[in-house]
């Protein structure tokens, strides 16, 4: 009996067709096997689209420079643990990994620890106006990065249309940030978990617009867990001066505890934060600042505050609202946000909170009753005022 009349009376054609496809979309990509620095270096130069380049498990030389890789959109290159349950580690150097200039390539599966400088630095080559796009980091360990000065977890300048998925990121430099954005565009931040950092956990600056935090568990992440904007010399912007440090942000569905202030509008142009669980913070809980004041550039403003449960201890806090100099208070937004003090005689009420404007259907004083909140499980019991509010489950 020919092969594929057998194969269609058992019902194998569909499979068949399956493995013919996929093996014409691969065409004539490779895998390339490495056990050593030296050989991804040399693997990465040769890449082609749809090519992926297998570490076995192990230690690697650190400072590990990739430049110009690039795929294509239905083929990327991919850079990823051989065996997912034996990782391979780059340990120590300045920087455990760089990338430039590159597009359409993932990484996944790799631990990046012990670097003096960043753990991973992504970049467009200095070239502001073809950065690096395409970029996906899924499942990496980044951690003890610094320990002291501006030192990053993972530092990207100038990269679009990226990811950063199912990631953790722990022990950053004092002054640095977990994830650190620089004139970045259209990037989504998902599903990772950043602690025990230094100065920010997420930081997005230099001209970054259009990024989604979306449930994220950031747990003592900096002294500010999420910043939104910051403070970039104006010659680094990417592409340009726009006028704004970051646009048009959402941080959505995170679960933030600790930090002097879980959120910082910092010469934001438009941000929307919703849905997010926010828990003992230890200074205040949102802040409200401009450090870029050259010609140009608008004041902080346009950010909404939805959906949110934020629980404080009494005594833990300065308050709740912090909003410095040149800034625009009154075009922030507020509502259905859901406010409890932990021992406080007098729950607070709208007038003790001390929003810039007027909340809409705020919750004041509720218990949004946790399952155990100092174990970390934030899930709300059976008849919590905070339904359909803070981070889901």
């Amino acid at each position: 009996m020919a092969a594929p009349l057998m194969l269609r009376r058992l019902g194998f054609v569909p499979v068949l067709a399956l493995a013919l496809a996929l093996f014409a979309a691969r065409g004539d990509a490779a895998v390339h096997r490495v056990s050593n620095s030296e050989a991804l270096i040399r693997a990465a130069e040769k890449a082609k689209p749809g090519d992926e380049i297998h570490l076995a498990a192990g230690e690697y030389r650190p400072g590990v420079f990739l430049h110009n890789v690039r795929g294509t959109a239905a083929k990327p290159i991919l850079i990823r643990a051989a065996d997912p349950r034996r990782l391979p580690v780059f340990k120590g150097g300045t920087e455990a990994l760089h990338l430039s200039d590159v597009a359409y390539v993932e990484l996944r599966g790799l631990v990046l620890t012990g670097a003096s400088g960043n753990g991973l630095n992504i970049d467009d080559g200095g070239t502001y106006e073809t950065p690096s796009h395409h970029i996906t980091l899924r499942n990496l360990h980044v951690s003890k990065v610094g320990p002291t000065g501006n030192r990053d977890g993972i530092k990207l300048s100038g990269v679009t249309d990226f990811q950063v998925l199912d990631t953790v990121i722990e022990s950053w430099g004092d002054a640095g940030s977990g994830i650190d954005m620089v004139g970045c565009r259209r990037g989504l931040i998902q599903r990772c978990t950043l602690r025990n950092g230094g100065n920010n956990g997420i930081q997005t600056k230099g001209g970054t617009s259009d990024i989604i935090v979306r449930n994220c568990r950031l747990v003592d992440a900096g002294m500010r867990a999420v910043q939104i904007g910051g403070s970039t010399g104006l010659d680094f912007f990417r592409p340009r001066v726009q006028g704004y440090e970051a646009k048009n942000i959402r941080v959505e569905g995170n679960v933030i505890v600790g930090s002097d202030a879980p959120i910082a509008f910092v010469g934001v142009d438009g941000a929307v934060v919703r849905r997010n669980t926010i828990y003992r913070p230890k200074r205040w809980v949102i802040r409200i600042l401009q450090e870029t004041n050259a010609p140009g550039f608008v004041p902080s403003r346009n950010g909404r505050f939805v959906d949110n449960v934020v629980v404080w201890r009494e005594g833990e806090l300065i308050s709740i609202m912090n909003n410095g100099p040149n800034t625009a208070p009154s075009t922030f937004r507020f509502a259905w946000n859901l406010w409890r003090c932990m021992g406080c005689e007098t729950q607070p009420t709208l007038s003790r909170l001390g929003l810039p404007t007027p909340e809409q259907g705020g919750i004041y004083g509720k218990d949004p009753l946790f399952v155990h909140p100092e174990r970390g499980d934030f899930r709300l019991k059976p008849g919590s005022p905070a339904k359909g509010k803070g981070a889901p489950a």
